[in-house]
């Protein structure tokens, strides 16, 4: 099932997520459904915060990546095969240099810029079988697992822009939370006006 995407605006996507168990009804499904929305709206992450759900999971998947020209064959291949399920994550430690990369959101369409992270993040996270992993990525990879990671933590990346930044931007998120943009997934705006 193809969930709408929940758009800027939602407070669902303020608030602090709550680890699940790992009795949590119709884990396998829902995870299923999660990777089936990302993939319809083209994405390569997506958290359950997203999807209206404020419960600590989200899934990344780079593949898309590996047919960058512009990362080395090492970082492709490795790209390529970075699929994973993160459950009750919790990132452990960020070191490295701060670097830019332009970012964009499912729930924030069509704004992209430039953040800034460090390079190498260790995260501690069950998989879907509920097996332990302390995991430690940099690059392009740990840049997905920290902008997925902030939104378990109830953060958008519009967060960490200047104050200029965010003026300019300001309409455009007030335009994306009523609706008033087009998409080519299905999305849900919490302040769009009613249709009688």
């Amino acid at each position: 099932m193809i969930y709408p995407i929940v758009a800027y605006g939602d407070p669902v996507l303020r608030k602090e997520a709550e680890d699940i168990a790992q009795d949590y009804p119709k884990l396998d499904v829902l995870l299923e459904d999660m990777f089936e929305t990302m993939y319809a709206a083209y994405g390569i992450g997506l958290a359950a915060p997203q999807i209206g759900l404020p419960i600590r999971i989200f899934i990344v998947d780079a593949t898309p990546f590996a047919d960058d020209e512009d990362l080395t064959e090492d970082e492709r291949n490795y790209l390529g095969s970075f699929k994973r399920v993160f459950i009750n994550a919790q990132i452990v430690e960020e070191t490295g240099n701060e670097w830019a990369f332009n970012e964009g959101c499912l729930s924030i369409p069509d704004v992209r810029e430039d953040v800034f992270r460090q390079e190498t993040v260790t995260i501690e996270y069950l998989d879907e079988k509920f097996e332990k992993h302390t995991e430690t990525v940099s690059g392009i990879a740990a840049r997905i697992i920290q902008h997925e990671y902030d939104h378990i933590e109830g953060i958008l990346f519009t967060d960490k822009l200047s104050p200029l930044k965010k003026r300019l931007i300001k309409s455009r998120l007030a335009n994306i939370s009523k609706g008033k943009i087009s998409v080519d997934y299905r999305m849900r705006f919490p302040l769009a006006k009613k249709k009688r």
